[in-house]
């Protein structure tokens, strides 16, 4: 399997952002339930801008994402650009009767969510300059955590289905989920982790505009059972390498929350459908 992803910068320290893409990057390889094998590093840099001993602790940051999760970063492409990003593109392996996807929910499983919403919401306050310190720590370390424990998880719970959320949110990512498995699912909304402090923000409007995006795309198919807008927008939050969303067994999911800790949690159940998605 191969798959890419880079990003802008999401926080100032150059060698954090380096790290953040690198995981978001190969989350992709986790989700189908793989093993990243090597990587290539994409960059884009406004070389008369930026020195490139800032370069050389983003890359630095990837380098270590890397070696923590065993793969090589073997070089790379770079090009001059007037806005700086970084990325990997990722070689992986499956065992061909072990791959996850996003059109595996069976009817009945249970869903389990890995890491907390919020981080949209953390990120955009961070480059607004109104994030506090306790919420950028969160954010970081959600952002900068493996998915491999998560995808481990899925396998030995049985999971068949899985997604990372990312950039469509929770919502986002289940409906299509849903669409592609023909199920229909419904989430707990207080059993959704949410980075402490984000919701605070979000109520005070410190939305990221993907959020809003996503909240409109999967309306059509939305039941939000009474819930307010705000928990809505939530659930739509865009994240930066999140965490997996997978189906189980319920007795099975409950294990694999349980062996993985907070704040990773059971949030919903699926039934045989069309691709709705209920709030309760």
């Amino acid at each position: 399997m191969a798959t890419t992803d880079f990003l802008t910068p999401l926080v100032d320290d150059p060698r954090t952002w380096g790290r953040i893409a690198a995981q978001n990057a190969v989350s992709d390889v986790y989700a189908m339930g793989g093993t990243p094998l090597f990587a290539l590093n994409l960059v884009a840099w406004p070389s008369s801008e930026l020195p490139t001993s800032m370069l050389s602790e983003v890359l630095a940051g990837g380098s270590e994402i890397g070696l923590e999760s065993g793969f090589a970063v073997v070089g790379g492409h770079s090009v001059d650009d007037p806005e700086p990003k970084y990325g990997l593109a990722v070689v992986g392996e499956v065992h061909p009767d072990r791959i996850l996807t996003n059109a595996g929910l069976r009817d009945g499983d249970a869903l389990v969510l890995t890491k907390a919403l919020g981080v949209g919401v953390a990120t955009t306050a961070i480059k607004a300059g109104t994030a506090p310190d306790a919420l950028i720590a969160a954010a970081v370390a959600s952002m900068t955590g493996s998915n491999a424990g998560a995808a481990r998880a899925a396998l030995d719970a049985g999971a068949t289905g899985c997604t990372d959320v990312t950039g469509f949110g929770l919502l986002g990512h289940l409906s299509k989920m849903a669409a592609a498995s023909g199920v229909d699912a419904e989430i707990d909304v207080a059993a959704v982790p949410v980075l402490a402090g984000a919701r605070a923000l979000a109520a005070g409007g410190t939305l990221p505009g993907g959020s809003r995006r996503n909240r409109d795309w999967v309306g059509p198919s939305l039941d939000t059972g009474g819930f307010s807008e705000l928990d809505v927008l939530l659930l739509a939050d865009a994240q930066t390498s999140g965490g997996l969303l997978f189906g189980a067994d319920p007795a099975r999911a409950a294990a694999a929350v349980s062996a993985l800790g907070p704040p990773a949690a059971v949030v919903g159940r699926v039934r045989t459908g069309t691709g709705r998605i209920t709030l309760r």
